[in-house]
């Protein structure tokens, strides 16, 4: 089994591997205590905070485990924004945030706060001086992923901390996908992390918080970890997060070199191997191990499904494997086509044997899922020079294979109205135009849903 999921979750390093069973012997007691048991779990903590605090580029004590990196998002952003209410309640975040950055934002919408979502391109990068432009004097927070964990884009978070710092306002950067890879540049006033994206235990997140930044720790107040963050450390499992990044960074330039050049194989071939085919995410400013594409006319959680048994673990951000039913947030931002999403995240190790597999299997894969989705004839009522194709009830990628069928039975210049109730059709029609030279006109509400009308050009 070819495991390509590593920005959901990396395997455990085995480094982490070796700490991990190394301190339950000699790490299971309060580092709050003054015996000899206590001291030498507080030797282990403080070495563990040392080597993470050099890994982010911080002093040990700006930096806090905390239970997951959701929890040093969450405790992070509500702390920022208590410690600086009298400035005011206004945050700003990327549309393409993980998801746990974006529910802050709507928790603190909810309290009162007022929210601002920085778009981005079709390359999933956010302009500096759009996102300079929303800086107001009530801003209390700014936050900016380091890079994004679907597409792998990298963005700009030097000189988006650099505007923000002219500001006043501080900047928090979710590095969770980045660290691996190096220290977050720039000015950044807090930044968040989590160890099972660099082959550390689950459980253990990171939050480091730069001296001067007005910070008011939310909830009972505790006297472990500066307060901010609660409860009993799990000591073990902060050792082997600590010597596992340590162990990753060690490795992290030459690994990205070779990663880079599997992924941009990735890139290339896809296209060439698979018809209908766009690969999203910025080109050159990205991760090194993370390539997405997605596949016209292509049931995504059923093409997941076929690469399942040919023995390759990768995700999704189609609509059509979550459970609402509606695209990745990030690629409905972005613009970009989500039917048949796949996303390829090598591990550190990946070989370029499983990558070569993974090509001569994709094409097989796509073709019997086309092939299973290919049989329902459309509906369609034909007026002079326009048709309607009802899609209504249907979900990704039906109403494009529908539309793709009949774009023919219309003259050049006639159009496609497309009626479909999915919110994938949203922006899988308008990506099937750009891919297939066709003209997206564009919607128009219906009784039902949304008629999504085509011009054809050729």
């Amino acid at each position: 089994m070819s495991y390509f999921d590593a920005a959901s979750g990396a395997p455990l390093h085995p480094v982490a591997r070796q700490a991990l069973l190394a301190s339950l012997d000699d790490g299971w007691a309060d580092a709050s205590r003054l015996y000899r048991e206590g001291r030498r779990a507080r030797l282990l903590l403080d070495a563990a905070r040392e080597a993470a605090a050099e890994a982010v580029g911080c002093r040990p004590d700006e930096l806090v485990f905390t239970s997951s990196g959701t929890q040093a998002v969450h405790s992070g952003a509500a702390g920022v924004l208590a410690g600086r209410r009298r400035v005011g309640h206004h945050l700003i975040v990327s549309a393409v945030e993980h998801s746990s950055v974006l529910h802050a934002a709507d928790a603190h919408q909810a309290a009162g706060g007022t929210v601002t979502q920085v778009g981005v391109s079709r390359s999933g990068r956010v302009d500096v001086s759009h996102y300079a432009a929303q800086l107001r004097q009530d801003t209390a927070l700014a936050c900016l992923q380091s890079a994004n964990h679907e597409v792998g884009t990298v963005q700009p978070v030097a000189e988006v901390a650099d505007v923000c710092r002219a500001a006043g306002v501080p900047l928090l950067v979710d590095a969770a996908q980045s660290l691996a890879w190096g220290p977050v540049g720039g000015d950044w006033s807090v930044l968040t992390a989590s160890a099972h994206k660099w082959g550390g235990p689950s459980g253990v997140g990171l939050l480091a918080v730069r001296k001067g930044v007005r910070f008011s720790p939310q909830g009972p107040a505790d006297e472990r970890e500066s307060g901010r963050a609660p409860g009993f450390e799990n000591l073990p499992a902060i050792v082997a997060a600590a010597a596992s990044l340590r162990a990753v960074r060690a490795e992290a330039a030459q690994e990205a070199v070779r990663l880079r050049a599997l992924t941009e194989r990735i890139r290339t071939r896809v296209p060439e191997l698979v018809a209908d085919v766009e690969v999203v995410g910025d080109p050159e400013r990205r991760l090194p191990g993370i390539v997405t594409f997605s596949c016209l006319y292509v049931d995504g959680e059923t093409l997941l499904h076929e690469l399942d048994r040919a023995g390759f673990s990768v995700s999704s951000g189609s609509s059509c494997t979550s459970s609402t039913l509606t695209p990745s947030h990030v690629l409905k931002a972005m613009g970009v086509l989500s039917e048949g999403n796949v996303r390829v995240s090598l591990p550190f190790g990946a070989v370029s044997e499983e990558v070569e597999r993974f090509l001569e299997v994709l094409p097989g894969a796509v073709a019997a899922v086309r092939e299973k989705l290919g049989g329902p004839a459309p509906a369609t009522t034909v007026h002079e020079d326009s048709l309607v194709v009802d899609a209504l009830g249907k979900r990704c990628p039906v109403p494009v294979i529908e539309l793709a069928k009949v774009i023919g039975d219309v003259p050049v210049g006639g159009t496609v109205r497309v009626l479909s109730d999915d919110e994938a059709a949203r922006l899988d029609i308008p990506a099937w135009c750009e891919m297939r030279e066709q003209e997206y006109v564009g919607e128009e509400p219906a009784d039902q849903g949304f008629a999504y009308v085509v011009r054809r050009v050729s």
